[in-house]
Formats: structure tokens, sequence, C-alpha cells
């Protein structure tokens, strides 16, 4: 019995500002070198993101060091965050609390026990039966894995629908310092949450908007682990990112692809939609090159790096719902999610638009 995903839904945590507010903040509370204060005018009022959405209850938040009031701020950002995804998912479905049979959460902004499963079951008012798993520490590929273990308990459990939520609150992370990469990392980073509902495929009549998952691989190398993870300095999580993440992620997610098309004796041309992590834009170009996708392929993708900057593992599912609202895949359509990450990790899913 194959397993149907609802359009994902999305939200983000209130506060928003523009890359000028951003920057005009920075050097007003920032001691910061001409270097520093350059690079940052580039990234932010000459690179392609419009603005970001950031777990603040006020801009100064952004000055916050102490390590347990930013893990208070995780907290309650990606609970309510992800608890509003949650929340639109279920309703869209037309689920009742009662009618769920698991809940996935993956993070890996922030650490919890018990994790933000916990706290979702408590604010959707979820029943005490209903099973939980949190994953921690898959980055910004997170989503993906997320999805192919609710496929799996979907298929090994009693057949309720499953909700997936992938919840960064990557604002609990910013750090200051003359690193380039800490100085990218704050430039780029913003929060958001992703719900999907998967539901088994003979539970459900064939309507727009759904889709069949048809199978999904991964590619992981721990040689590449240097790259791109969070170390902890001084009790808190210090990006670091290094400048082969491009080249990197776009051969790991090559890998990853490659290995799929292969299972489904499939060809690049036989896919029609491609949701890819918006990482930044040196990714995606990277990737396009890659993999011999042009600017179309990867428009949805590059529109949510645009209007939210990287949210980290939500931001897979961000494209894949703009691209079923927007682009509006015919049904039969096939449709590729790719996402890398930490570890140094890249995963893959085909899906088959109904």
């Amino acid at each position: 019995m194959q397993t149907i995903l609802r359009v994902p839904a999305t939200a983000n945590p209130p506060y928003y500002a523009t890359q000028r507010e951003a920057y005009d903040f920075l050097v007003s509370h920032f001691d910061l070198t001409p270097e520093e204060q350059t690079l940052y005018h580039k990234l932010l009022i000459e690179g392609p993101i419009q603005g970001r959405y950031f777990g603040f209850d006020c801009i100064e938040d952004a000055c916050e060091t102490n390590p347990d009031r930013l893990n208070e701020r995780f907290v309650k950002h990606a609970r309510q965050t992800g608890a509003t995804a949650a929340r639109k998912a279920m309703s869209e479905a037309g689920l009742t609390p009662d009618k769920l049979g698991g809940v996935i959460v993956n993070t890996c902004t922030g650490y919890l026990c018990p994790g933000l499963s916990s706290y979702l079951v408590e604010d959707l008012d979820l029943p005490g039966t209903v099973k939980t798993l949190d994953i921690a520490g898959m980055g910004c590929g997170g989503a993906l894995p997320n999805l192919d273990t609710a496929a799996a308990l979907l298929a090994a459990n009693n057949g309720l629908p499953w909700l997936s939520v992938a919840v960064e609150a990557c604002s609990a992370t910013l750090f200051m310092g003359p690193d380039p990469a800490l100085i990218v990392s704050n430039c780029i980073f913003g929060d958001g949450a992703a719900a999907v509902i998967l539901q088994n495929e003979a539970t459900l009549p064939k309507t727009s908007g759904l889709m069949r998952i048809l199978g999904s691989t991964s590619s992981i190398h721990p040689k590449f682990r240097e790259q791109l993870r969070y170390r902890q300095e001084g009790g808190r999580l210090r990006n670091v990112l290094t400048t082969r993440v491009p080249v990197i992620g776009a051969k790991l997610a090559g890998e990853a692809l490659n290995a799929l098309l292969k299972q489904h004796q499939l060809s690049r041309q036989d896919i029609s939609w491609w949701a890819v992590h918006a990482g930044g834009t040196a990714v995606l170009d990277q990737v396009g090159r890659d993999l011999g996708l042009d600017a179309s392929a990867l428009q949805y993708s590059l529109n949510v790096f645009r209007t939210y900057g990287n949210m980290s593992s939500p931001s897979v599912l961000f494209a894949l719902k703009q691209i079923i609202e927007q682009g509006q895949p015919k049904p039969g359509d096939r449709g590729i999610l790719l996402s890398f990450g930490a570890g140094f990790s890249a995963f893959a899913m085909l899906v088959e638009f109904l």
C-alpha cells in the first residue's frame, strides 16, 4: 500500500525584518571591523534575499548570548511555529486530533528532552495514545528522512494518518564574530516550519494536491563532516559553513538522485518538477550545473530563498508547496525532492502527483 502526501502547510514566527533593517541593526549595535561591515553590506544589501522571519519578540533579541535564554527562545518559537503549521495541515486534511496515528518532529537548532513532539501533543490536544518520535541532528536535510520514517511507520501501524513536522529556529543560533562563515550564516538563515499529513492511498479519493511517494534514497559521507555542521562553543550552537559546501552538497545530491532514478529506471528528463533545498544561490547554481537543470527548474527553490532565506530543513517543503500552488502539476507528473546538510548528507525522494 503506497503512501500519499498532502500539500505541506507552512508557518513562520511573527517577527519579520528586511535585509536592510538587519544591516542597519547590526552596524549600529556591534563593533564591526571595516571588512566585516563590507561583507555584511554585500550579503544583506546587495544579496537576493528580501527579508527573513525570526523567533524574536523584538530585534534586540539578536544581541542575546546567554545559552539558557537562547534555548528558552528556541522552545517558545519552534513550538509555536511548529504547532501553527501542524494545525493548518490537520485542518486542511479535515483531521481531528483523535484521528492522528502519530507525529514525527525534526529540528537541529535546539535540544529538548522530552523533544518538541511532547509539546506538540499538548498544543494540538492529541490523545495520550498517539505515537511520537523526535529526530535531531539531521541539519538542513532533515525533512526528507522525517517523511521517510513517517511513511514506514504509517505502513507498519494501524493505518491512521501521520503528521510530519520540520521546524527550525535558526535565529536561536545567531553567533557574531569575524569569521566570514559566521557572517554568511547571520545573513541568510531564517526561521520556519512545514507540516505534512501522510495517509494510506486506499483511504483517500484522488483529488488535486496529493502526491504518491514512489521511493527515496540517501547519501552520507562523514569525511565531509567538518565542512557543514553545528559545534558547541561556550554552551551555544555555532554554525560551521565552509566554501566547499556548494560543491559537496551538489555532488552528494547528485549521488542520491542518480541512485533513485536508477532504481525506478528513469532519467532526469522524466522529472517535471524539482523541489531543492534552498541553501543559497551558490548552492542552487552548483546543483543546476551538476544536474543539468536550468533556472526554470529551480525557480521555486530560488523564490523560497529570496522570500524567506535559508530556513534549514523546512525549506524543501516550502518549495514543494510553491510547486503545487503555482506550478500546478498535472496528474501523472513526477517530481523530485532534494535536500542536503550536516553529516555531510543528502536525501532524494521521488513523488508522483495525483
